[in-house]
């Protein structure tokens, strides 16, 4: 009797390589960047079914300001002479743009995580898809940073035309490169800071986080004064270095604003690009862990 024998192939398995971002899909698979855009995609959706709720949200808080101090104060006598009331609303436009790329950004993303992570669960659903944890995570950066652009464009024309017969601001886009590296770097910027706390914390601290994220932000983020003016105050100059926004208002100033004084441009583009890389690989990072976990 014949025993046919068979032995194993010596030569081990090659282990499957996951696609790169440009790579051709094997067949079956979707390619990275089409499950990114997809996901994309539905949070456009999500976006344009809420619009209105976005445009009242990025809007109440620099339109309070903004009505107050150029037009009620100068038309109750408060605002000061035309010289300086016309400089407070030159320097308010940059600060006000810039607290709402944050503010919008930062929310964006953090109030609907806290949620996802805790109660909802949704995030489960996105974890499914045919993509790793922290593509998910890029999807959601590159979500809020969307809507904080969105936002920010929203804030603009309202800033420059709300004030009172002589207190116009004196803006000029001077420099549209500088400008739209500052709004691109500074939306992104705020995705990555609201993915890091909305993973970082737990959702029933909602509220103290919105209060200990967002009053520092907006009071001590150069929004309403220069970071040069802070000079007879030294120990406060210096530690307003650590809020992200001072580097926003202060790069829309000199984009804006040169005549007003800024920080130099170097250093306000290397602090916003590096905030994005170190900031955003932190925040992908413990995202997978707790998505994992």
């Amino acid at each position: 009797m014949t025993t046919l024998t068979t032995t194993a192939d010596p030569t081990p398995a090659a282990v499957p390589r996951q696609p790169a971002w440009t790579d051709a899909a094997p067949a079956g698979r979707i390619p990275l960047r089409h499950t990114l855009f997809a996901l994309l995609a539905r949070d456009v959706r999500v976006m344009r079914r809420q619009l209105f709720d976005v445009v009242v949200r990025a809007l109440m808080q620099p339109v309070a300001f903004i009505f107050v101090f150029t037009y009620v104060l100068p038309k109750i006598g408060m605002g000061g002479g035309g010289s300086r009331a016309g400089s407070l609303s030159t320097v308010l436009v940059p600060g006000l743009v810039a607290i709402t790329l944050a503010v919008q950004g930062i929310t964006a993303v953090m109030m609907p995580l806290l949620l996802d992570l805790a109660i909802t669960r949704e995030i489960e659903d996105r974890a499914l898809a045919p993509a790793p944890i922290w593509l998910i995570g890029v999807q959601k950066i590159l979500s809020a940073a969307f809507q904080a652009l969105f936002a920010g464009l929203v804030v603009f024309p309202v800033t420059m035309y709300l004030h009172a017969a002589g207190q116009a601001p004196h803006v000029h886009v001077y420099s549209w490169p500088l400008f739209i590296a500052v709004l691109a770097l500074s939306c992104l910027l705020a995705g990555c800071v609201g993915l890091l706390v909305g993973t970082a914390f737990p959702a029933h601290k909602a509220q103290q986080l919105f209060a200990i994220v967002v009053t520092p932000l907006t009071m001590l983020g150069c929004v309403y004064y220069p970071w040069s003016r802070l000079g007879a105050i030294p120990w406060l100059k210096v530690a307003t270095l650590a809020n992200p926004v001072v580097y926003t208002s202060e790069g829309l100033r000199a984009a804006l604003t040169p005549q007003l004084g800024h920080m130099p441009v170097v250093a306000i583009l290397a602090v916003l690009a590096g905030g994005v890389v170190v900031v955003g690989g932190v925040a992908l990072r413990l995202f997978t862990r707790r998505v994992m976990g």
